[in-house]
């Protein structure tokens, strides 16, 4: 595929995810909004008649702001499901909603992926081994080095909050067996290549390991055994990126809760986390409906909504679709900066 980009996006696909969820709820809702860009062929990929379904029903409940499937192209995909074993047939058909809308993409180089939240769990249980779906797009792509990086722009500010994640679904436990000088470097290179596409020299911050980035050996040995070491071999040769760290998790956002807040105050271009919850706690407390989850280092843009399926509230109609709004949004002004795309 040819990544290099000539022209502004012209198609955003977007797969519904786990039916049994909020997915499809969003995804109308936010095709409604008059905050995602238009005159953009936007393209579902899922079952037509669950989303014809979903419009009926909430409709019947009275909401009025949704988006019509019947005024979209569909990629109508009827996967065969069990009553028996309905976790496992939803789990398959979100399943398959994102390889074939990941093959979708791959045709029209200028276009994005946005998905649907899908259920990890439901995957196992239909034979999907894979631990979420950046993985499952690495692995499409043929890419290695990818990385797991929540965005989003402060409506207060203008303000752009990332933050990256070194290690990503995985359990706790296995987190300082994941952790090497090679990977924190990778993901460097990383976050540096994506914010340079908006400033010639990012401040980025990492945050420590352990408990106040373990107190010089007390509260932990990563930082002061290898981690310290890490970040300045990887500095001197990026000396154009300023680089903090590794700092005490426990303070390392506040700086990011000010410059979200106030337009006067300092500004970061973006946090390495070292684990999941980590980046994702401070990253959902500041930003909260507006942050997105995009997959960085593949040969286009992927984003989705930063929440899950929401199964305790799927068919109330009372889902928040401003997640989803701001995927949408991202993933074209991402896309429309090809310099954000890996064209190796």
């Amino acid at each position: 595929m040819n990544c290099q980009k000539t022209n502004k996006i012209s198609k955003v696909v977007l797969s519904v995810g786990d039916e049994s969820g909020i997915g499809p709820e969003i995804i109308l809702k936010a095709l409604c909004s008059s905050q995602i860009p238009k005159n953009i062929d936007y393209v579902l990929v899922g079952s037509k008649k669950n989303l014809q379904n979903t419009y009926k029903y909430l409709r019947s409940l009275g909401l009025e702001k949704l988006a019509n499937p019947k005024n979209f192209k569909i990629h109508d995909l009827e996967i065969a499901t069990s009553d028996n074993d309905p976790k496992s047939s939803y789990g398959n058909a979100s399943f398959q909603y994102l390889t074939n809308a990941i093959e979708i993409v791959k045709q029209y180089p200028n276009s994005a992926l946005v998905t649907g939240p899908i259920c990890k769990k439901s995957w196992y249980l239909a034979g999907h081994y894979f631990s979420g779906q950046t993985e499952v797009l690495a692995k499409s792509c043929g890419v290695k080095n990818v990385g797991m990086l929540f965005t989003a722009k402060s409506p207060i500010t203008g303000w752009r909050f990332n933050t990256l994640l070194a290690t990503t679904h995985i359990a706790l436990s296995e987190v300082p067996k994941k952790l090497t000088t090679d990977l924190i470097h990778s993901k460097l290179d990383l976050f540096k290549d994506f914010c340079n596409t908006y400033t010639d020299k990012p401040s980025l911050k990492v945050a420590g390991i352990n408990p106040h980035a373990g107190e010089e050996g007390v509260l932990g040995n990563e930082e002061k055994d290898w981690l310290n070491d890490a970040l300045i071999t990887w500095n001197e040769k990026n000396r154009s990126i300023e680089l903090l760290g590794p700092l005490s998790p426990d303070s390392c956002w506040n700086s990011s809760i000010k410059a979200w807040n106030d337009k006067n105050a300092e500004k970061h271009d973006g946090i390495l986390a070292m684990y999941h919850d980590q980046g994702l706690i401070p990253m959902k407390m500041i930003a909260l409906n507006y942050s997105v989850n995009t997959t960085i280092g593949l040969p286009f843009i992927r984003t989705s909504p930063d929440h899950g399926t929401g199964f305790d509230i799927a068919g109330k109609g009372i889902a928040q679709s401003q997640s989803m709004i701001e995927a949408i949004k991202a993933a074209v002004e991402m896309t429309n900066n090809s310099r954000l795309l890996n064209t190796h």
